[in-house]
């Protein structure tokens, strides 16, 4: 589950009651809907009362979601002039955000941060909460100043006007202008206005909130934006990918044998096209005519890495993936118009990102229902939805937590039989050992590992499938006789494991207004809000439980080494963001259970590719393989960090210089092509 907390843009499931806030709402309340790919989400309402913006913001996704009431006041030139916002977060956790900007001196106070700033009268607070107040005004701030403001607690925003169209609901006729609001994240995002400047809606095709009544403007809003976006992107994609005119050659370089894990340091590659067409040492090998040579010095060449648990989003994260050296990507539940587009222009080039091998999501109806994929509640829906998948060339199911336990037998044999994988989270009332031994090939997530041995915790749907982790992970004995067990039945039935250890460190280890050690490493690289973002903190941790929910995260790790030891097979997947880096960010976690880093380095290659069954095309760098190679500036099978220094990148054949993809997103770069 990737979460995106772009300023104005929510993910959201289904309407929270309550009825205190509700009770103040004045007549004039503008009622916003929160869409969660389509579908009613929540709401957001706000209203005016003596010069103050009051609003309310709420929703609930899959027993997670915020709660957040707030009151902005304006000052001069409409900037803020106060800000409460108060309530609770995503995962639960207390929000209590307070901000002031009195003669020109701020001051802002939050759960994860403090500061004061003298001269700030003409920059715009931020809020750190989740909340979209306050999205229009920044916009009317920005265009009053010539489409540029600065931002605290810091960056600034760009307000450019980038489109306008008219929408229609109920026979009603509205013009809207779009805005590309930039300087919040990795690259601009579009708000909405009517003609009078007011706030209209931020949409997409993941979420929106858009005015009660409008949900029909959603879809060819989405469209107009995606449209506009996607042809930037084809422009980086033109500017960026560098297509050799004849054979492409790295030489001198340390190369990473994947089947063996091992080094022969001197090494020659050729590529000629999209195919790698000699592997030899230095001087044994012809150079072609032409050809383009790189010397990489006695730096190491990898294969193309792989990243199997993503969800995938249009925009960045294709770029972010390839700079970071990750070439094969599987998603692992998306929207399917939007994920099959991707794949598509992926591998041919138009869009700059990974090639991409699908994973269809089913879960079943009910109030926890996953917000995308398909849903199916007897077998004559399984089959449909697994055929469909099938149909449209994707290569794993995976199963959600909603899903009835009586239908998981029928989703394994229908997927089975028409040459599908079958992977997912542990059903509700389920277990681990139950699925492993109904066929699953696969299990996704860490904590549903430990939950096995937790009979307090039968509905996996809730939070409670990490609060129950936190409080009683670390009594689990690694070594008794349940886990050994455990642990055979894995290796016996051929099954492999998904842990997203990155998603987990954050959740169980972050504290509020400390850095988040997952993101430690790349902090300091990462554009202005973003950064903040990493001070926010993971999983509200009750009174006197802080050890027992860091030692949670060492347990699982610990049992993610047991299944290494046993032979067990493991992907690295993250299902978290910044994308790309959060690969790197696994791989060294691997390495700090006691996996060794050669072998770490072979599980997500050719390892990576074997689970998939395309081991005889990528996965190794050979010939007649894709010539998909990462240039490295050290050597990461004695320092596994070294990976993060990736100074050269192919996919396909096409050359990217990492330092020019991450440019265009504002990431300072790490390392610099020879």
């Amino acid at each position: 589950m990737k979460l995106t907390r772009s300023f104005g843009a929510v993910i959201a499931l289904a309407l929270l009651p309550f009825p205190s806030a509700r009770a103040q709402l004045a007549p004039d309340t503008a009622h916003y809907v929160v869409l969660f790919s389509g579908r009613p989400a929540g709401e957001y309402r706000e209203w005016w009362v003596n010069g103050a913006l009051h609003s309310v913001y709420e929703y609930n996704d899959r027993g997670r979601g915020p709660h957040e009431e707030s009151v902005l006041k304006l000052g001069d030139g409409g900037m803020p002039a106060s800000l409460s916002i108060v309530g609770h977060g995503y995962l639960k956790d207390s929000v209590d955000e307070h901000y002031t900007n009195s003669g020109g001196t701020a001051t802002w106070k939050t759960s994860s941060e403090h500061g004061t700033r003298a001269n700030a009268a003409r920059a715009f607070y931020i809020a750190n909460a989740e909340s979209p107040v306050g999205s229009q005004l920044l916009v009317k701030a920005a265009l009053a100043n010539n489409g540029r403001v600065p931002l605290l607690p810091s960056g600034e925003a760009t307000v450019e006007k980038s489109g306008e169209m008219t929408i229609t609901a109920n026979g009603k006729p509205l013009h809207v202008v779009r805005y590309d609001v930039g300087g919040l994240g990795f690259s601009p995002f579009p708000i909405w206005t009517d003609d009078s400047g007011e706030h209209f809606a931020t949409v997409s095709g993941w979420s929106s909130v858009v005015p009660a009544g409008w949900e029909s403007g959603v879809a060819p809003m989405t469209a107009a934006q995606e449209k506009a976006r996607g042809e930037r992107y084809v422009r980086l994609a033109r500017e960026l990918s560098h297509r050799p005119k004849g054979a492409l050659v790295v030489r001198g370089a340390r190369l990473f044998i994947a089947e063996s894990a091992t080094v022969q340091p001197g090494m020659t590659v050729v590529m000629n096209g999209d195919r790698i067409t000699a592997v030899g040492k230095d001087g044994s090998v012809k150079i072609p005519a032409g050809a383009t040579v790189i010397d990489a010095a006695g730096k190491t060449l990898l294969p193309g890495l792989w990243d199997m648990h993503v969800h995938m989003s249009p925009g960045d994260d294709g770029l972010l993936h390839i700079a970071a050296g990750v070439t094969n990507a599987r998603d692992m539940g998306n929207d399917t118009i939007t994920v099959l587009e991707l794949k598509r222009k992926f591998a041919d080039g138009s869009l700059i990102g990974p090639r991409l091998m699908l994973a269809g999501l089913i879960d079943g109806s009910g109030p926890y229902q996953v917000p995308t994929g398909l849903l199916a509640d007897d077998e004559a829906s399984v089959r449909r939805d697994v055929d469909w998948y099938a149909a449209h060339g994707y290569e794993q199911i995976k199963v959600y937590s909603s899903m009835k336990p009586e239908l998981v037998p029928a989703i394994i044999a229908e997927a089975h039989a028409k040459g599908l994988r079958v992977s997912g989270h542990v059903p509700a009332y389920m277990t681990a050992s139950q699925v492993v031994k109904l066929g699953f090939d696969e299990i996704q997530h860490a904590n549903m590992l430990l939950l096995n041995f937790m009979d307090t915790v039968k509905d996996t749907r809730t939070m409670s499938r990490f609060k129950a982790v936190g409080a009683g992970g670390k009594d689990l004995d690694l070594q008794s006789p349940q886990v050994r067990a455990f642990v055979a039945l894995f290796k016996a039935h051929g099954t492999d494991i998904d842990p997203t250890l990155t998603t987990f460190e954050g959740m169980f280890t972050a504290r509020p207004g400390e850095l988040d050690p997952n993101q430690a490493s790349i902090a300091g690289r990462m554009p202005p809000q973003v950064q903040r973002s990493f001070y926010a903190g993971g999983l509200p941790v009750p009174t006197g439980m802080d050890q027992r929910y860091r030692d949670a995260f060492g347990q699982m790790k610990g049992i993610v080494k047991a299944m290494y030891d046993a032979g067990v097979p493991i992907v690295a997947g993250t299902d978290n963001g910044p994308v790309g880096f959060q690969l790197l960010r696994e791989l060294e976690l691997y390495v700090q259970t006691g996996i060794p880093a050669p072998q770490v380095l072979r599980l997500a290659t050719i390892g990576s590719a074997t689970v998939m069954h395309h081991e005889k095309d990528r996965g190794s760098i050979a010939v007649g393989k894709v010539a998909d190679v990462v240039l490295v500036d050290g050597d990461p099978t004695t320092n596994i960090s070294d990976v993060r220094k990736t100074v050269m990148v192919v996919k396909d054949g096409i050359q990217f210089d990492p330092k020019e993809l991450y440019a265009v997103v504002g990431v300072q770069p790490s390392a610099r092509i020879p």
